[in-house]
C-alpha cells in the first residue's frame, strides 16, 4: 500500500543494531502488554473495540492515516509490552537505561482515539506503570518526534506527577502544541518553524527543556524518540542529523544520572526516511550504551 510506516521501518532499525559496536547490546523479545497495563491510560472499551477491529486479512482503515493489518494487534500489544518490560528492568538497575525499538510508533493515541499511525500510547503506559508499580512518583516524557504528541498530552496535562516537554515543527500536524499549552505547570512546548535547523533545536533543548526538566526533579525519564526531524525525512521540515540526536541524547542522559540513576526508558516514534531512520536511531543507541 505505499504507507510511510511499514514494517521496513523497524527492519532497517534492527539491521542498523546488527554492527560489531552492538555485540554487547542486551537484547530483549517484548512480551505483551496485558488489559491492566493499558486502561490505566486508556479505557477499558477503547482497547476492546481496537483489538476488535483487528481484520483477519487486508486491511481496516481507522482515519485517514491509521490503517490495521492482520498482525497490527499484536504489532501494539508488545510495543507497549516492551516499553513495560524496559521499565522493569530499569526500575532495577539491569541496565540503567533501554531503547524500544517497536512499532507502531504510540504519542498521538489519545485515551479514547487512535491517529497519526498510533494505537496505543507506549510511552504513557510506560509512565504510568513506572509510577503505579515501581513507586516512580514524577515520571518525565521528552518528546523530540517532528510532531507534537497530543496523545501523551491530552494523558498528562491534568497530573502534577507527570511531566512532557516536546520540541516539534509548527505549524504541523496535528495541530496541537502551542507554547501556551502548559497543563497544570507540567507541559512545555517549544515549537520549530519549518526549516529550523539543529543549532535552533540544540538552543531551546538546552535553554528550555533540560531546565525545565531538572526543575521537575524525575524519578525516571522516558525519551519519545521520533527522528522525523532529520533533514532527509520525506514528511517534515527540520533540518536535524544524527549528531543532534546524540547531542540530545547525551544530555539527557547527563540529567538522567544527576536526578535518577540513570534511569532512561527510549522509545521508537517516528522516521520514515530508511537511511536516515537507521542512522539515527543507531547512533542514539551508541549514546544511549556510552559509545
Amino acid at each position: 500500500m505505499g504507507h510511510p510506516e511499514c514494517a521496513d521501518r523497524l527492519r532497517a532499525v534492527l539491521h542498523a543494531l546488527e554492527g560489531e559496536e552492538f555485540q554487547y547490546l542486551m537484547r530483549e523479545e517484548a512480551p505483551r502488554a496485558t488489559l491492566e497495563d493499558l486502561t490505566r491510560v486508556h479505557s477499558a472499551a477503547y482497547v476492546a473495540e481496537l483489538l476488535a477491529r483487528v481484520p483477519v486479512q487486508r486491511f481496516e482503515q481507522i482515519d485517514a492515516d491509521t490503517i490495521l493489518s492482520s498482525g497490527s494487534g499484536e504489532a501494539a500489544l508488545r510495543a507497549a509490552g516492551a516499553v513495560i518490560f524496559a521499565v522493569d528492568r530499569v526500575m532495577t538497575g539491569t541496565p540503567h537505561n533501554a531503547f524500544c525499538a517497536i512499532r507502531p510508533p504510540g504519542h498521538h493515541a489519545e485515551p479514547d482515539r487512535a491517529m497519526g499511525f498510533c494505537l496505543f500510547n507506549n510511552v504513557a503506559v510506560g509512565a504510568l506503570y513506572a509510577r503505579e508499580v515501581h513507586g516512580a512518583e514524577r515520571a518525565a516524557v521528552i518528546d523530540f518526534d517532528v510532531h507534537h504528541g497530543n496523545g501523551t498530552q491530552a494523558m498528562f496535562e491534568n497530573d502534577a506527577g507527570l511531566f512532557y516537554a516536546s520540541t516539534h515543527q509548527a505549524p504541523f500536524y496535528p495541530g496541537t502544541g502551542d507554547g501556551s499549552e502548559r497543563g497544570v505547570g507540567n507541559i512545555l512546548n517549544v515549537p520549530l518553524a519549518e526549516g529550523a535547523s539543529g543549532d535552533d533545536f540544540r538552543a531551546i533543548f538546552a535553554d528550555m527543556v533540560l531546565p525545565a526538566l531538572v526543575e521537575f526533579q524525575p524519578d525516571i525519564i522516558f525519551i519519545s524518540a521520533g527522528f522525523d526531524g532529520h533533514t532527509a525525512d520525506p514528511l517534515a521540515g527540520l533540518n536535524l542529523t544524527e549528531a543532534d540526536y546524540v547531542w540530545a541524547t547525551q544530555e539527557l542522559m547527563r540529567v538522567a544520572d544527576k536526578l535518577c540513576d540513570g534511569r532512561i526508558v527510549s522509545t521508537l516514534e517516528g522516521g520514515y526516511d530508511l537511511v536516515a531512520l537507521a542512522m539515527s536511531a543507531s547512533a542514539h543507541v551508541r549514546a544511549l550504551m556510552g559509545v
